[in-house]
């Protein structure tokens, strides 16, 4: 099998690119999982993460910050990585189904058009003020926070190079 091609088309760069992806799943009445992020640089934090927030439906969509979007969020030195390594490496783990480009500060707009059943972020968010709670809350949808692995992030790595 000549993997590649397959790992490419889970990554759509706008949301008319995963249209069809997303009308699919709604109508076989998959089980969707939304989560976003940065994930500039991937490390076991981000994957165990990850790993439980496919094991919550039956698809796990990840909604990624553009570069600029990242820059604006962290600063005039990231992304480390650029939007297409880091889409291509979470769209190369198994239990991703579908990588979506947002440029925008906040996914909100993006979870207002996947209309994910269950929404995903890290333990250090009180459910209540994760962007597009009010979304998923009025769809009968459940929120979710998830523990982060002790020792591991972004910036810890980053401080040690």
């Amino acid at each position: 099998m000549d993997y590649l091609p397959y790992i490419k088309n889970k990554i759509a760069r706008t949301q008319e690119e995963a249209s069809r992806t997303l009308s699919l799943w709604r109508f076989k009445d998959e089980k969707i999982v939304f989560t976003n992020g940065c994930f500039d640089i991937l490390h076991r934090g981000h994957i165990e993460y990850l790993a439980q927030a496919a094991n919550l439906g039956t698809k796990l969509i990840i909604g990624l910050n553009s570069d600029a979007s990242v820059k604006r969020l962290k600063g005039e030195n990231r992304p480390v990585n650029d939007e297409n390594a880091r889409a291509l490496a979470l769209a190369s783990l198994i239990f991703v189904d579908e990588v979506i480009l947002f440029d925008s500060d906040t996914p909100y707009d993006l979870i207002d058009y996947v209309q994910p059943d269950v929404l995903v972020k890290g333990g250090d968010y009180n459910p209540e003020e994760i962007v597009g709670y009010d979304i998923v809350k009025a769809k009968n949808g459940k929120i979710i926070t998830i523990d982060f692995v002790e020792g591991y992030s972004t910036t810890s790595i980053l401080n040690k190079i």
